[in-house]
Parts: C-alpha cells; sequence; structure tokens
C-alpha cells in the first residue's frame, strides 16, 4: 500500500487508512512506534508487547541510574 504525504500546517503528515489502524490497534491519539531494524523499519501501535518493554525498561533505567552507571564502568 502507499500513502502520500501531506502537508497539514507548517508540517508534513501522514493520514493512515481504517484498515492499517485496526492492524496497529491504534486510533486518535495513540502512540504509534517506528523501530529500525536490519530489514527496515517496524511500526507497531502503542498496545504491543515492545511499547510496554520498553515502558518498564524507562522505568528501571531511571530507577537504577546510578547502578547502571557504576556497572558500566
Amino acid at each position: 500500500m502507499q500513502l502520500k504525504l501531506r502537508k497539514i500546517g507548517n508540517s508534513v503528515g501522514l493520514v493512515l487508512p481504517k484498515e492499517i489502524l485496526a492492524h496497529l490497534k491504534a486510533g486518535e491519539g495513540d502512540t504509534v512506534e517506528f523501530t529500525e531494524t536490519p530489514e527496515g523499519y517496524r511500526v507497531a501501535g502503542s498496545e504491543t508487547d515492545f511499547a510496554k518493554t520498553m515502558a518498564v525498561m524507562r522505568d528501571l533505567s531511571q530507577r537504577y541510574r546510578n547502578t547502571l552507571r557504576e556497572l558500566a564502568k
């Protein structure tokens, strides 16, 4: 499927068809994750395991910031 980039105000946006939104389990106001992989980009809606894992990792890295810094030495 090819989608056209469109000017929206001072930005450029992409309008996603409802089929793609349903596949991503995403809707208006949700976050969509783009992850670079060796094969290209992976797109995932906000309800994926990846998004949940990243939220946990952000929390852990914040809580254990000093410990992780010491371990990295």
